[in-house]
């Protein structure tokens, strides 16, 4: 009898063995080929100095995911994004972008945030030809002249010139005009392009240069730095750095009592909301970079609904909880990518990049077309000035007024207040 149940059982086994290699020939026993995942891989800075947009720009990513899987994926297919953690470190791009594609066999590429480390991965993305966006990277393509790449920052087509022009136009707005200059930055790949840009503008506008340095991008204390610019006496201060550096300098000269007409530039991390928050009365005054604030000049079609799911999330994940300069821009990245997909029916990096390059697209940050550089067409980098900042709560960086507009002449919601000497004490 013992011996029968084995028999019968084996049968039974082996009858399912047969029907399941049945299944696999015709394709019934797991999902069709066509319900694959797209995969989209990237790295993504969630530690070290970056984390802080890192952080966000990811969680905007998994909601256009989640947003484009909840209507049927693209070709029919579900998105997957794969991740990790490059810390911060252009050292370790490389090898993250290497595994991705040997061992993690993902479809796409994009990049992490930020230009020190977008540049690392450049070469292999060239070398194997594949279509690359990268999120806020500054000049990185002057160099490479990829003709794959697309950049999803509003720099426009000169990129070096982005992070500084609106700075300097607006500051020979003050009467009577500036006549003195001080550059600073850190000597990193960012920073240096950005200066580089600075000085362009600076010439043709007549700006005389009193103090022009680099720091390493280990520094800490920055006293020494801003000292030096405070006995310059310049009537101008640009600043290119990135967030620890950003915080850093700003305490220092408030510390030193640094008293130029006008101050700020292309400081990335001002426009974090925790690092608003850190900050909060010391940025009164200060002129920054930024892409996007919540001026009435800057309503575009789905920002609100995306802001709005973004923040729910956000409170939960520990994340920038406003999310206003890097997440809408991360998930209008994917819009685009998702878009080019969906209309070439294909997964062909050639044509999906042909197909991006020739059309304008509608995105949560408004209009994208691409130049044959891969940048803007047409920039539309904003210049804020914080002005009646009051306290540390970030709340208040969710209205109007905070963060005024000062350039670009189109989307401009508010005037320069100078000198920063005096701004700075409201």
């Amino acid at each position: 009898m013992k011996a029968l149940k084995l028999k019968s059982l084996k049968s039974f086994w082996t009858a399912i063995a047969c029907i399941l290699m049945l299944g696999a020939a015709f394709g019934l026993g797991r999902p069709a080929a066509a319900a694959d995942s797209i995969k989209i891989g990237l790295s993504m800075s969630l530690t070290g100095g970056l984390s802080g947009g890192g952080k966000s720009a990811l969680l905007a990513l998994q909601i256009w995911r989640d947003d484009v899987n909840a209507k049927g994926g693209l070709l029919g297919r579900p998105v997957d994004l794969v991740f990790y953690d490059d810390q911060s470190n252009p050292s370790t791009v490389p090898a993250i972008y290497t595994k991705l594609l040997d061992i993690d066999k993902v479809d796409f590429v994009i990049s992490s945030y930020a230009t020190n480390q977008i540049a690392p991965a450049m070469p292999i993305v060239m070398q194997r030809k594949l279509l690359f966006m990268a999120l806020f990277g500054t000049g990185v393509n002057d160099t490479f002249n990829y003709d794959r790449y697309f950049q999803i920052l509003p720099n426009g087509k000169e990129t070096r010139l982005g992070p500084s022009l609106g700075f300097l136009e607006t500051a020979m707005t003050m009467d009577p005009k500036p006549q003195t200059i001080a550059l600073v930055g850190a000597d990193a790949e960012y920073a240096q392009t950005v200066i580089a840009g600075a000085r362009e503008t600076v010439a043709r506008l007549g700006l005389k240069v009193v103090y022009d340095r680099s720091y390493p991008p280990t520094t800490t204390d920055f006293s020494p730095i801003v000292q030096a610019i405070k006995a310059a006496n310049p009537d101008v201060v640009f600043v290119a750095s990135y967030p620890p550096d950003s915080v850093g300098i700003v305490r220092a000269s408030n510390e030193v009592g640094l008293k130029p007409k006008m101050f700020g530039g292309g400081m990335i991390g001002l426009a974090f909301t925790p690092i608003k928050g850190q900050l909060g009365p010391l940025l009164n005054g200060i002129v920054a970079y930024d892409v996007y604030v919540p001026e009435p000049t800057m309503k575009f079609p789905g920002i609100d609904d995306f802001l709005k799911r973004y923040q729910e999330k956000a409170a939960a994940q520990g994340v920038d909880p406003l999310g206003f300069y890097l997440p809408p821009y991360a998930y209008a990245e994917m819009q685009i990518l998702g878009e080019a997909i969906a209309k070439v029916g294909s997964l062909d990096q050639g044509k999906l990049a042909d197909y991006i390059h020739k059309t304008a697209f509608k995105t949560i940050v408004g209009d994208v077309k691409f130049a044959d550089n891969g940048e803007w067409e047409k920039g539309r980098v904003l210049f804020v000035q914080y002005q009646g900042v009051v306290g540390n709560d970030v709340k208040q960086f969710g209205q109007a007024g905070k963060q005024v507009i000062l350039y670009p002449p189109e989307l401009k919601s508010g005037k320069l207040m100078y000198p920063y000497s005096d701004i700075k004490k409201q």
